[in-house]
Order: C-alpha cells, then structure tokens, then sequence
C-alpha cells in the first residue's frame, strides 16, 4: 500500500488589486498538478496586509478564478482569522528561544540603516535587543513599551533552497539578518504567516513567482526552527513585456477580468499562460484535458516569458472558430446588452453567430458583426452619400421588387437575385450588393449580405432597404 500523501496545493494571492495575469499563471500550474496527481487545489487569502487589503479586492480574485474555471477544493481562507494560530506558533518559538521581543524604534533601526549605508555594510538589524538581559526585557514590557518579536536567524553555515525549477540556490546564513515575524501592533508578517499556514494546511508543493525566492530561504529557517518538513519548491519566472520589463499596465491589460471584458475566452488565456513559462514539444493549442495531463514542472522554463498581446489575440481566434455557436450564443448575449440592446431573438443571435465566428477574434468583435439584427441601422453621412446615389437608387428599386416577390425565402433564391442584376447591369456584385449591406447593417464590412438577408427575414429587409430609395 503507498503511504505517500497525495499532493496538496495552494494558490495564495494578496487581495490588494485585481487577479493579475501573472497571478493567474500561479493559480493555473497549482490547479493542473493538483488535478493531474488526483491532489486538492487550495485557496488562500493572504489578508494581512490590512491598509491595503479591500473586499472589492477579494471579490475580484474570486471572479477571476471563477470566470477562469480554476475550482479550488478547499477555501478560500482568510488569514486574518487565523492570527490564534499564529500566535500559538509565536509563542512556542519563545518558550524555546528562537525568538525574542525588539524594543528598537523605527526612527532608532533608520538611523542604524543610515549609518551602515555610510559605512558602505550591508544595513542589517545588530541585535542590540538580543543582547538585553532578561530582567530589562520584563522591565521594558512591564513598561508598557512597543516591541515587536523577531526571529533569530542562524549566523553560520548556508541554507540551501532545492527548486524544481531553478535548481540549488544556496545563500550563507550570515547574509540573513533577524526577521521580524510579528509587528509591534501585534499583526504576524508574511513570511511567518506562510510558513504556519502551508504547515498547518499541509502544503506538500510551494508553486509561485520567482519574486518570492529571496524570502525563501527565511521561510526554510522557519521551517526548520519550527521542526516542521520542508515542502517542494518550484518558483516560476516572472512574466515580463515586450521591452523585457515587469509586465504592467503599460504593455496593454493585466487584469483577468479585463480579458473577459474585452471578450476573450477563458480556456484560450489559460491555454496561452500555460505556454508562457512552460512547454511541451512543439505543441501550441491544449484543451484543459490536456494541459492537465502534460504539464510538468520540469519542463517549465528557467527564463522569463515575454507576453505577446497579438499572439494571444490570435489564440483567441482560433478558439472562437472551434466554440460551439450555441455557446459563443449565450456568452455574446452580456456583450450586446452593454450596448444597449435588451430585445434579442436567441434563434437569430444563433443565425448570426454562425455566419461571423469565422470573422472575429473576440467576442466584441462578435457583437460588433451581429448587433445590426437587433437594432435600428443609420448608416453615417458619408456613406449615404456614396452608397445611395440616382445611379443604385433603380437598382435598389428592382431588388425590394424581386425580394418581395421571393419564395421560399433561403440563400440560393436570394443570391440568385443579386446574380441575375449583376449580368443585367454588367456591374460587379460589389457595386450591387454593398449598398444593400449599408441599408441593412449600416457599415460596410460584415458577414455575407445573402446570409444576412436571408436572417433578417423578408420583413426588416424590405423595411431597410426602402429606407434608404
């Protein structure tokens, strides 16, 4: 029988912003290794930020992992209501002295900063309230003085971070100073708060950004003066803009639900994130079964992706060309509505969204291509004046008359009344067919006018088209 526990994993975003791309990535390598090893996908909200932590911030970490169809197994738990335990962990670490309280005042720890920044040191905490004897440390709290608690760091020998990813990363212990774990208001701080958690959650993988490495080897230090095992570590490169700079909100949208707002679909962004810091063959295109299935830690890339918005656009495309009508249907519905449009016909947005999925890379463009079916069309000035001239105003005439007379009513017998005043004429389809496009549309690009003719029905077609003679 094979005792080895199954896999448990966390995604632990700070609630101080919307649910970054970035931070999705994180989420997403934690979800398919958790639901590749038959492990449990955990959320955790690391809250104890409390100036900058919101609830409007949490709302949007959940509707981007909502939105993203990253189901979590357990959660989400918020550390703010976990201080109980923090504290019991503090106070363990005091009974057994690896920790003690620190009377320095920020103003005093500045000055020291300063003064070891002049020295051309490293500025490093000089332990000054190790050194206190016991009785002037009663003393002092008995005072009622502020103090916070810090860990006493080792002062020899290396600590060494075995990541998945990165390979070995040793740091000497003396380049470590001793790291407050709990503030003088009495709130834990991060690094402290981790540890216990991904201890007392069980944490068995550690899969994050590789802006957390530098605090890693604290948090081991942690680990071992708590006596508690080490999980695995994999810390994934940061994904950066196309100047290979920290991605942000100057390289285009960082935000999940901007994405949805643009009209993306979600398993094309997962489908891109996956690829950007992880690879499998030459492969491009993954269904969520797959991504779970081929993912690999170790085939993730030690460098930093680069986010290309216009490849990602194109994945976009291609997803919407493989999407069920039906359901590219009820997703394009939010779109029209945000332009106003309150009475859609499903059977005619199902007409339309088959005729333009082709066309489009997102689903703004979608409503863009299909929203004329349910609104009325006034075609600027300037194309009234080129398109409705004394030169198609008979033309236009002679289509209302063989439109009307038309049965049954279908796409064939339709592009055979345009083909028929095209050899009649001797004009090209264009100069026939793209002033009815304007007349029912209102624009000059769109799908197939003999589709669109043919959706409309024969009533709002004949209605448009005589608008405009």
């Amino acid at each position: 029988m094979n005792s080895t526990p199954k896999p448990r994993l966390r995604f632990a975003p700070s609630p101080t912003g919307h649910l970054h791309i970035g931070g999705a990535r994180t989420a997403l390598y934690n979800y398919l290794l958790a639901r590749q090893t038959g492990g449990t996908f955990i959320l955790r909200i690391e809250d104890t930020d409390l100036e900058r932590s919101t609830p409007e911030s949490i709302q949007a970490i959940l509707n981007g992992m909502n939105w993203l169809k990253l189901k979590w197994d357990e959660g989400p738990f918020f550390q703010t209501k976990r201080f109980d335990l923090y504290q019991q962990h503090i106070d363990k670490l005091l009974k057994e002295g690896k920790v003690y309280p620190c009377f320095c005042t920020a103003e005093e720890l500045d000055r020291k900063r300063k003064q070891a920044q002049s020295e051309k040191r490293k500025p490093m905490y000089d332990r000054t309230c190790f050194n206190l004897i016991k009785e002037e440390v009663r003393q002092k709290i008995d005072a009622g003085q502020p103090y916070c608690i810090r860990f006493k760091s080792p002062d020899s020998g290396e600590t060494v971070v075995h990541d998945v990813i990165k390979g070995d990363v040793v740091v000497a212990n003396k380049e470590l100073d001793d790291l407050i774990i709990r503030r003088t208001d009495g709130s834990p701080t991060y690094n402290f708060t981790v540890v216990v958690d991904d201890v007392t959650m069980a944490i068995t993988h550690v899969i994050r950004g590789d802006d957390h490495l530098n605090n890693t080897p604290r948090q081991i230090q942690l680990y071992e003066a708590l006596g508690y095992p080490l999980p695995i570590f994999a810390h994934v490169p940061m994904i950066l803009g196309s100047d290979r700079q920290r991605l942000s909100k100057r390289h285009g949208a960082t935000s999940v639900i901007a994405y949805k707002e643009m009209g993306y679909l979600p398993d094309a962004l997962l489908n891109y994130l996956a690829r950007l810091g992880w690879s499998y063959k030459d492969q491009e295109e993954f269904t969520r079964p797959e991504l779970i299935e081929k993912f690999s830690l170790k085939s993730c890339s030690v460098s930093a992706g680069v986010f290309n918005p216009e490849k990602l656009l194109w994945l976009n495309g291609v997803y919407i060309r493989k999407a069920k009508p039906d359901d590219l249907t009820t997703l394009i519905i939010p779109f029209l509505e945000k332009k106003g449009i309150q009475h859609i016909d499903k059977a005619v947005l199902l007409e339309g969204v088959k005729i333009s999925q082709e066309k489009v890379k997102t689903l703004v463009e979608m409503a863009e291509m299909v929203d004329f079916f349910f609104m009325e069309v006034e075609p600027d000035e300037k194309l009234k004046v080129k398109f409705f001239t004394d030169e198609t105003r008979p033309i236009l005439k002679k289509i209302i008359d063989r439109l009307n007379a038309l049965d049954p009513w279908a796409h064939d017998p339709i592009a055979a009344v345009f083909n028929h005043l095209v050899v009649e004429t001797a004009l090209g389809l264009g100069k026939i067919a793209q002033p009815v496009r304007v007349a029912l549309t209102g624009r000059t690009v769109s799908a197939g006018v003999f589709e669109i003719i043919r959706i409309l029905g024969k009533e709002k077609t004949l209605e448009r088209i005589k608008k405009f003679v």
